[in-house]
């Protein structure tokens, strides 16, 4: 954009160069002119005069285009610098921030990772803990067919008691009754 506008300006001061040296020659034409002809009348130098002005006037005018040109070229390219100066430096301003904000945020999930092995560590070592405390205090639920087994087998030895009982009752029936009998008989 600096270049483009270096080219324009350097454009313009030739042009005006140009423009200012024509107008100057042109009204030095005519004041030689006008001088030469004053005494001897217009006839036919009027048109040559008439040429000449319009000529003076139209570079004057093409020379006020072009500075009018110039100035507004110049004014936009001020106001897009300082456009462009503001945008950049918002631009920075956010661009620290944004750098700013991100070393933080980095640092921080840093920390909290940091925080998060120190927090893991510490649960693996209670659920271990706890597994061990699990396995001491927790009575075990032994599987269904191991309890009916052991039922079964705890029936089958009552059972037996039982009969052995019956049977030693039995026998202490009969050896009361001979008892009684021997002591009767007496």
């Amino acid at each position: 954009m600096d270049g483009m506008r270096s080219e324009e300006k350097a454009t313009f001061l030739k042009n005006q160069a140009d423009l200012e040296q024509g107008i100057s020659g042109v009204k030095k034409a005519l004041k030689v002119l006008n001088d030469y002809y004053s005494g001897k009348g217009k006839g036919s130098s009027g048109a040559i005069l008439a040429l000449l002005e319009t000529a003076e006037s139209d570079m004057s005018k093409d020379l006020s285009e072009l500075t009018t040109i110039e100035k507004t070229s110049e004014a936009d390219y001020e106001a897009q610098t300082k456009e462009n100066e503001l945008t950049r430096t918002t631009k920075t301003q956010d661009e620290k921030y944004k750098t700013k904000e991100f070393t933080s945020l980095d640092k921080a999930v840093k920390d909290l990772s940091s925080d998060l092995e120190g927090v893991q560590t510490e649960q693996d070592a209670v659920l271990q803990y706890l597994a061990k405390i699990n396995e001491r205090c927790i009575a075990k639920t032994p599987p269904y067919a191991e309890i009916k087994a052991r039922r079964e087998a705890e029936i089958a030895g009552l059972k037996d008691a039982l009969e052995i009982l019956e049977d030693e009752t039995a026998l202490i029936q009969k050896a009361s009754k001979r008892a009684l009998r021997v002591v009767r008989t007496h």
